[in-house]
């Protein structure tokens, strides 16, 4: 298991790195000032952040009275997964419309757009952080 400051690392690593990326692309992708993609790219991760703690907690404290358990089993997880989704979509898709100016339909392509970006790269940046900062008694590769 990670300790505290080893999840503290992979947060503010995970987060940076996503918005260094993001950034450049959506500004290019979207005709908007570095500086505004930059800005909703931070109320966005913070957001989320805040959101992940919030609905986890509530997740699993549904799950635990609902079944008297938080183990999660593979269709328990797809759930959890499209729910996160949907609440965190209705939640950023007014920020966004509001802070760049736009239709919520355009907000919604973008926040859709956002979303699978960080699906992805949240595949390959954990893949790669499991890589390069294994946890102890593990090894990389599994």
């Amino acid at each position: 298991m990670r300790t505290t400051s080893d999840q503290i690392r992979h947060a503010i690593c995970f987060e940076l790195i996503g918005l260094l990326i993001v950034t450049p692309i959506g500004a290019w992708a979207l005709d908007k000032p570095f500086a505004d993609i930059g800005i909703i790219g931070i109320i966005c991760a913070t957001v989320a952040s805040g959101w992940t703690y919030f609905y986890n907690r509530l997740f699993d404290r549904v799950l635990m009275k609902w079944s008297g358990k938080t183990n999660k089993g593979l269709l328990t997880r797809v759930v959890h997964a499209v729910c996160f989704e949907a609440g965190l979509l209705v939640v950023l898709m007014p920020i966004i419309a509001v802070y760049l100016e736009i239709t919520l339909l355009e907000a919604l392509m973008v926040d859709l757009s956002f979303t699978f970006f960080y699906m992805v790269y949240a595949f390959v940046f954990n893949w790669a952080y499991d890589q390069l900062v294994p946890v102890e008694g593990r090894s990389p590769s599994g």
